[in-house]
């Protein structure tokens, strides 16, 4: 079986290994892969993983001996599901791999808001401690998370592990899921979106983008909360009308938002948000903490050999 992986740089940029894949058949991998080389890389495969290079239905259409996608991700919809079931290629994904990392990356982007730790680092850097006629200085309010509410919207594995953080830091927790919600542990309480946005202090996204959660964050939501709340994404990028929150940031609307995913990747130079008020911005590096990585690349392996055993295991397009 040859094997092509058309971008491992972002899942192994040279601290994991790709022994497994390599012991499962002949295995060339790129780091990055361009639209127009995707039917020349790939043209001899059996088995093609991608992270985020797409596979439209004619790359599936001309490539007469992939017989497999996997996606080095949760999200695929980079790839043409429906026109792989049509050829009955299996598309597998990577489920739940980052759950603690992206938790743990939210709270940190939530602390970070809250008391500014690199911000007031780097002003010491500066000199500006130095400098200052007393003993201690802050350059925005410092704010304490205990007794304040935290909104999220999503409770699947990710939001669940963001409400143990948020309790454990004294928060109260509300949440919206669509789906039924279990019994949910003391401390949170199912609400609708529009009581989550006016109640919360702090909303953070934890939901899938489909047609129905694009825009979910619009200029009436963003109008609903409350000017002193934070606004958190971690989730993707297109849940949130950018130029809304851009402009209700600049007005004073909102007291600021943090933000490691958006809806253009990287994102051009002058995007809204890369200048507006009190927005912080990661370059999407929640996901990548080594052990997620390491998690993902596992179950990737996994996945593929399931599928050499003729029992394939997450199947996203059956």
């Amino acid at each position: 079986m040859k094997i092509v992986v058309l971008d491992g740089h972002t899942l192994n940029p040279g601290d994991l290994s790709w022994d497994g894949l390599q012991a499962l058949g002949l295995c060339e991998v790129f780091d990055r892969t361009a639209p127009a080389e995707v039917l020349l890389r790939a043209r001899q495969a059996a088995a093609v993983l991608t992270n985020k290079t797409v596979l439209t239905r004619e790359h599936i259409a001309n490539l007469p001996e992939l017989a497999y996608v996997g996606v080095l991700a949760t999200g695929y919809n980079n790839v043409d599901v429906a026109a792989a079931r049509e050829r009955g290629i299996p598309v597998t994904n990577v489920p739940a791999y980052g759950t603690a990392s992206v938790a743990q990356m939210t709270m940190a982007l939530l602390l970070e808001l809250a008391l500014g730790v690199g911000r007031h680092a780097q002003s010491v850097r500066a000199g500006q401690w130095t400098r200052c006629p007393d003993f201690c200085y802050w350059q925005q309010p410092l704010l304490e998370l205990d007794g304040l509410t935290l909104g999220i919207v999503g409770y699947g594995r990710i939001g669940e592990a963001v409400a143990r953080w948020a309790l454990a830091l004294g928060m109260r927790v509300l949440v919206h899921e669509v789906r039924p919600l279990p019994e949910l542990p003391q401390g949170l309480q199912p609400v609708d979106l529009d009581r989550l946005f006016s109640a919360s202090d702090v909303v953070s996204l934890h939901c899938p983008l489909t047609e129905q959660t694009r825009h979910l964050v619009n200029a009436a939501r963003l109008a609903r909360m409350k000017p002193s709340a934070f606004l958190i994404n971690t989730s993707r990028g297109p849940l949130v009308d950018e130029s809304a929150l851009a402009e209700a940031l600049d007005g004073g609307r909102l007291a600021g938002a943090a933000l490691d995913v958006l809806s253009v990747e990287p994102p051009p130079g002058d995007h809204p948000l890369l200048q507006a008020r009190n927005c912080l911005i990661t370059p999407h590096l929640a996901w990548a903490t080594r052990a997620a990585r390491a998690r993902l690349m596992r179950i990737a392996v996994a996945n593929l050999e399931a599928f050499r055993a003729g029992h394939p295991q997450n199947v996203v397009n059956a």
